[in-house]
C-alpha cells in the first residue's frame, strides 16, 4: 500500500487533537491514557491503520451497515466520556423529594460541580447503570477496578440536592433489586423467628451480637432460595443505583432530629419551602378535582389517604385544606414512630424518623473514640466504605485489621441525605452516611417534566421546563 503523505491541514488537525487529549489527561491526572496517543496520531498523520476499511467494500449494503456501525460506535464513545466527566441525564423515579422535584422530572446532572469521578469500573456499557437492556445481564465487567479518584474535587454544600450512588446497594438480591438487602434480611428474621423480649435490658455487646446474627440468618435464607430472591450479587460503587436527595448534614457536624426538625450542632436547619409531612386526614366528602390540581395532590397521595388514612402535605396544602371545613373534618400530624428498621440496623437506639440522633457525621482526618455503644453507627463506614477488617471479640474488644482499636481516623468525608417528602423517603435515616466516593453530581436544570397521572401532551408540565433545580429550595 502506498505510503500516505500528510498535508499541512492533517498536521494541524492532528497536533490540535493530540494537544487537547494530553490536556484532558493532565486534567484527570491519569497517564494510562497515553497509550491511546499513537492511535490518534496515526488517524490524522501516518494513517498506517486503515480506519475506514469498510468504505472500500464492494457490497453497498455492507457499506451502509458499517457506516451506521461506525457512527454508533463513535456516538457511544462520546456519550461514555460526556456521561463520566461532564453531565448525564437523570429521571426522578419516586416521590421522596416532592414537591421540590416531582416524579417524572428529567434532569441534567452536572459532574463538574463536585468534580467528576474517574470511573472505578471502567469497563461498562454506556447509558446502562448496572444492567443491560431487557435484563440480559450485567452492564459492566467488575474484574477491573480502579481506586477512587475525583478530578478537581469540591465539597457538597449544605441543602444542595445531590445525585449519589445508593450506599446500601453494594449487595442486592437480583429478583428484589429495589429492596434494601440488609433491611430485608433483618425483617425476614424479626418477622419469622423468636425475638428476645429483653432487648432493652441487654448490653450493647449483646444487642450487637443479636442483630448481626439476625441479619446473617436472614442473608443465609435469601441465598438458600434463589428461585424466590434471585442470585445475591455485589455491585461496585459507581455501578450502584443512583439516588437523589437533599444534603442536610455535612462532614463533622452533629445531626439530631427533634420533633421532625433537623438540628445541626444544636441549631435548627432551614427547612425546604416545599417540605412535606404526613397528616391524618378525615374527609367529609371527596376533594374536588380543581383543588387537587391547585394543590398538586397526586394519585399516589390520594391512594395513601384511601389506604392508610394519611397523606403528605406541604404547609401551604395543609392550610388550604384546613380552610375548607366543608371538605375536611380534621387534620392531625401523623407521628413516625418506627424504630426497628432505621440505621444502624445492628444497633438498638430507640430512634425514630421524627426523633433521631444525635449522630456525628464522619469527616476526613477526624478521629472518633470507638465503643460498643457507637460501633454500630460507624462500623459500616470503617469496614465497608473504607475497606478495613473489623471484628469484635467474645469479650467485647474491637479489632481493626488484627489490632485492638479504641479509636479510628476516617479517610473520607461523609454526608447525611434526606428527602423533602420526609415521611415517604428512604434516606440516611434508613441506610446511614453517604461517603464522598458515592457522590455523582448535582442536578442543574429540569429539561422535561411529565406527569405520570396524565397522558398525551397534557402530561407535560410546561411550567417546569428548563427550570433551575437550585430554585427548588
Amino acid at each position: 500500500m502506498k505510503k500516505y503523505q500528510p498535508k499541512k491541514i492533517d498536521w494541524i488537525k492532528g497536533l490540535v487533537v493530540c494537544a487537547l487529549y494530553i490536556a484532558f489527561l493532565v486534567w484527570i491526572q491519569s497517564w494510562w491514557g497515553i497509550v491511546v496517543l499513537p492511535f490518534i496520531f496515526d488517524a490524522y498523520i501516518t494513517r498506517k491503520i486503515n480506519w475506514g476499511w469498510w468504505k472500500d467494500l464492494e457490497d453497498p449494503i455492507l457499506r451502509t451497515i458499517m457506516s451506521w456501525v461506525d457512527a454508533i460506535v463513535f456516538a457511544l464513545v462520546a456519550v461514555y466520556f460526556v456521561n463520566i466527566y461532564f453531565f448525564q441525564n437523570y429521571t426522578i423515579p419516586s416521590s421522596s423529594l416532592e414537591k421540590s422535584l416531582l416524579v417524572g422530572d428529567y434532569l441534567f446532572v452536572s459532574k463538574m460541580t463536585y468534580g467528576p469521578r474517574v470511573p472505578q469500573t471502567p469497563l461498562h456499557a454506556p447509558l446502562c447503570q448496572h444492567t443491560l437492556p431487557m435484563g440480559i445481564g450485567k452492564s459492566y465487567i467488575e474484574s477491573v477496578q480502579w481506586d477512587y479518584k475525583r478530578v478537581s474535587p469540591k465539597k457538597v454544600t449544605l441543602n444542595d440536592i445531590v445525585v449519589f450512588n445508593y450506599p446500601a446497594g453494594d449487595t442486592i438480591a437480583y429478583n428484589w433489586q429495589n429492596t434494601d438487602y440488609y433491611r430485608m434480611c433483618k425483617e425476614l428474621y424479626m418477622y419469622n423467628m423468636d425475638v428476645p423480649s429483653n432487648l432493652d435490658s441487654m448490653s450493647a455487646l449483646e444487642q450487637y451480637r443479636f442483630y448481626n446474627h439476625a441479619i446473617q440468618v436472614g442473608s443465609d435464607y435469601v441465598k438458600s432460595v434463589p428461585a424466590q430472591f434471585g442470585k445475591v450479587q455485589w455491585r461496585p460503587v459507581d455501578r450502584r443505583e443512583n439516588y437523589v436527595k437533599r444534603c442536610v448534614g455535612l462532614p463533622g457536624q452533629t445531626l439530631e432530629i427533634r420533633d421532625h426538625i433537623i438540628y445541626l450542632d444544636g441549631v435548627a436547619n432551614k427547612e425546604p419551602e416545599e417540605v412535606q409531612y404526613n397528616y391524618d386526614v378525615v374527609l367529609k366528602q371527596q376533594i374536588p378535582q380543581s383543588l387537587i390540581d391547585e394543590l398538586g395532590i397526586s394519585h399516589e397521595d390520594l391512594e395513601a389517604l384511601k389506604n392508610f388514612g394519611n397523606m403528605p402535605l406541604t404547609a401551604k396544602a395543609k392550610a388550604a385544606l384546613e380552610a375548607r371545613p366543608d371538605l375536611v373534618a380534621s387534620i392531625e400530624y401523623h407521628k413516625q414512630d418506627e424504630t426497628e428498621y432505621l440505621y444502624p440496623l445492628n444497633g438498638h437506639t430507640g430512634w425514630t424518623c421524627d426523633n433521631y440522633g444525635p449522630i456525628w457525621i464522619p469527616a476526613k482526618g477526624e478521629t472518633i473514640q470507638l465503643t460498643m455503644e457507637n460501633l454500630p453507627v460507624y462500623e459500616r463506614p470503617i469496614r465497608v466504605y473504607e475497606g478495613n477488617d473489623l471484628k469484635v471479640t467474645d469479650d467485647g474488644r474491637i479489632m481493626i485489621n488484627g489490632k485492638e482499636a479504641n479509636e479510628y481516623t476516617f479517610r473520607m468525608d461523609y454526608y447525611w441525605m434526606q428527602g423533602d417528602n420526609r415521611h415517604n423517603s428512604a434516606d440516611s435515616r434508613y441506610w446511614g452516611f453517604v461517603p464522598e466516593d458515592h457522590i455523582v453530581g448535582k442536578p442543574i436544570v429540569i429539561w422535561l417534566s411529565m406527569d405520570p397521572d396524565r397522558g398525551g401532551l397534557g402530561a407535560i408540565r410546561w411550567n417546569r421546563l428548563f427550570r433551575l433545580v437550585d430554585n427548588s429550595k
